[in-house]
């Protein structure tokens, strides 16, 4: 008998760690949307929103390769309140930067292993970005395709 070797791609592991975040967010109260595409243009793997407004972005990496080509994620603070990576349990954590929180999902749900920091949005921003969050999550509720936050 032969031994099967599985190997799995690299956009299954985003999608597995993408969707155990979402449900580690949702477990912990958070309305979680999955590629947000932020006011300056970068892409946010999750976006969240807490019952009491907190924003918070997690980054999703799939592994060591796209960590070393994707440094933009002081870009993203800006527009959230706390911010932190999302790993599958094999990645190499040690690599990453001590200041985000950290996340550990596989397909059905994750750990937090280190909070994140938060540092207040001004609340004109806030107010904003809540805006535009709900009108983005209305209308994909609506079915229309849509990943630009407005506003």
């Amino acid at each position: 008998m032969g031994v099967t070797i599985v190997t799995v791609t690299r956009p299954e592991i985003t999608a597995a760690v993408t969707r155990g975040a979402a449900r580690l967010l949702a477990d912990l109260g958070y309305a979680p949307l999955s590629e947000v595409t932020l006011p300056n243009g970068r892409r946010a793997d999750l976006m969240a929103l807490s019952p009491k407004g907190h924003i918070v972005i997690v980054e999703v990496k799939s592994g060591l390769e796209d960590y070393r080509v994707d440094r933009k994620w002081h870009e993203y603070m800006p527009y959230c309140d706390s911010f932190a990576f999302a790993v599958a349990p094999e990645f190499p954590r040690e690599i990453l930067p001590e200041e985000p929180g950290l996340i550990v999902c596989d397909a059905f749900g994750g750990a937090v292993l280190r909070e994140a920091p938060t540092a207040p949005l001004a609340g004109a921003r806030r107010k904003a970005l809540t805006i535009a969050f709900g009108r983005l999550a209305a209308m994909r509720a609506a079915g229309v395709v849509v990943t630009q936050l407005e506003g």
